[in-house]
């Protein structure tokens, strides 16, 4: 009984830590430059343009002159979620679950009598996080992300030195829905950004073989998230079943010895069920700087070979932000209840408990992130005259997505409650674990130059999952995922350059009931996040992506 109160906000907070590696793992370099899309992000050897500052700032060598490069991404983001009932699907012997069960409301029986089949949770519609305005803003259904970008290099005649920068999004997503649907319970309206919006950048001719190059990026980084919550747990079960079984009788009679006995559970006014909302959060955390830099290698001993390398640093940040959880009133009225009887009042003051649970409870909240550091490699080889082949490697240092650590600006009534649980929490603190992986990854691209103005770019990316087995959820529905292309190129004149690209990226999903514990674990110990605990759950992930680019040289 002494965890209920613990779950709207560490949840609340769980999900909002977890939505920003979830959303990186399936946002990254989707957003950057279109015409490595199309080769896979195998574009090291042989980065695009401007768009060298982030892949490969020593590509910038290519530039001369003074050039600008502008291109529009739009993105549509089609995320479909499945809810089914495995064979002897109960909590705590209840199975009249309102998402999956077709009996009606008044039914008496706690066990459901006819299950729906499947239940859909899709995603509605595309969400943005406005910066300064700090709020998420829905798009409208059917409507797509749009990430304008554009640079602007430099490089002086005769000289071996070249100057850029650029404004692009490394990571831009976000979705929402209507009230009501199932999918709400692991995020109504998430968004999250990363957007750098000046990156002075140099590089360096050494000779003709040899370039290096260095950038940084002073980027704003935004999370926000509002969300219903649930906990479908054993332990509430056993308070429905004390609620509904035991106190019924005695409801309104304000029995001495039934509140002596059941610590003054008999008195809450509404019970406690394992199926009901229980509040809502809504938290927004940002950092308008955000520095991070960039440093890169490229070598082509001939004309045909090329190798790249590039260094992406971690950016360390402090996100600040408010948070509101708005408590549904059953926990309010289980603490009300206990604090009615004397025994009650006994264990809440031998357990170190509140008082009580508000009806709102708001504040300010902090957290340590790192973006992640990633080192990248590539060689570009003409395997014909006219046909170009990439192929890259690359490594992302998730696991610095361990643990994540919420800081309040006062103490927190659940985390007083939850203190007693775990080692993990203060009075004024919080951590989550998130055990996240590092994979590596590797993409293919092919560049066919049909005349000396027109090419046709392909390129496919497998992309493994950093999410473990265990871990996996509905917030951004991804475990491993592959990212397709295909781009044209035309060349109007020597100093004009088009490029029309598609990007296609698809993940589905599978997580039997019980397998995750932030999905749907079953069990007393599932405490934190599983909404859809003892379900089914399938996801459908479609990303496409459309894009324009024009490059031109002054």
């Amino acid at each position: 009984m002494k965890t209920m109160p613990l779950r709207p906000l560490a949840s609340a907070l769980l999900l909002a830590g977890v939505s920003s590696p979830a959303f990186a793992v399936l946002g990254l370099n989707l957003s950057v430059d279109i015409r490595s899309l199309t080769m896979g992000n195998a574009v090291t050897a042989d980065p695009p343009g401007i768009s060298a500052i982030h892949f490969n700032p020593a590509g910038l060598t290519k530039l001369k002159g003074l050039q600008t490069d502008v291109q529009g991404i739009v993105a549509n983001f089609d995320i479909q979620k499945e809810l089914s009932v495995p064979a002897g699907y109960n909590v705590f012997g209840y199975s009249d679950d309102p998402l999956v069960c077709n009996d009606r409301a008044d039914n008496p029986s706690n066990l459901c009598t006819s299950f729906k089949d499947k239940v859909r949770a899709d995603v509605e519609y595309p969400s943005l996080f406005v910066p300064f305005v700090n709020k998420i803003v829905d798009l409208g259904e059917g409507w797509p992300v749009l990430a304008p970008t554009g640079g602007v290099s430099y490089n002086p005649p005769g000289s071996k030195l070249t100057f850029a920068t650029a404004a692009y999004a490394p990571l831009v997503a976000g979705f929402g829905s209507e009230n009501g649907n199932p999918g709400n319970y692991m995020g109504q309206q998430v968004a999250i950004e990363r957007i750098t919006y000046l990156s002075p950048s140099i590089a360096y001719q050494v000779n003709d073989q040899l370039s290096i190059g260095a950038s940084i990026g002073m980027s704003y980084q935004a999370i926000a998230m509002k969300t219903d919550l649930r906990f479908p747990n054993e332990m509430i079960g056993v308070l429905r079943m004390i609620d509904e079984n035991i106190c019924a009788p005695f409801k309104g009679n304000n029995d001495e010895f039934l509140n002596m006995v059941l610590f003054g559970l008999c008195n809450a006014k509404e019970g406690m069920n394992p199926f009901s909302k229980f509040g809502q959060m809504e938290v927004q955390m940002t950092q308008s700087l955000s520095p991070s830099f960039n440093l890169g290698l490229m070598w082509e001993p001939t004309e045909d070979f090329g190798f790249g390398l590039v260094y992406q640093s971690p950016a360390k940040m402090k996100l600040k932000g408010k948070y509101v959880v708005r408590n549904a009133l059953s926990p309010r009225e289980l603490a009300a209840g206990m604090n009615s009887a004397v025994s009650g009042q006994f264990l809440a003051k031998l357990l170190e408990f509140p008082g009580g649970i508000p009806a709102v409870e708001s504040g300010l909240v902090s957290m340590d992130l790192e973006y992640p550091e990633h080192i990248q490699a590539g060689i570009k080889y003409k395997i014909l005259p006219d046909l170009q082949i990439n192929v890259d490697v690359g490594w992302t240092d998730y696991k610095a997505w361990n643990t994540f650590e919420f800081k309040f600006d006062r103490n927190i009534t659940a985390l007083q409650i939850a203190k007693l649980l775990s080692s993990n929490v203060t009075n004024n603190s919080l951590k989550l674990p998130l055990g996240m992986q590092s994979p590596w990854n590797w993409g293919i691209g092919l560049e066919y130059s049909a005349t000396d103005r027109l090419k046709f770019r392909v390129g496919y990316e497998p992309r493994t999952s950093a999410i473990p087995d265990d871990k996996r959820n509905t917030l951004i529905p991804i475990n491993n995922a592959q990212l397709f292309g295909l781009g044209i190129g035309y060349r109007f004149d020597e100093d004009t350059d088009i490029d029309l690209s598609v990007g296609f990226l698809r993940s589905r999903d599978n997580i039997p009931a019980c397998t995750s514990s932030m999905a749907n674990a079953c069990g007393i110990d599932n405490l934190l996040l599983n909404p859809y605990a003892g379900l089914n759950v399938k996801t459908n992930t479609k990303v496409t992506i459309l894009g324009l680019n024009y490059r031109t040289r002054w």
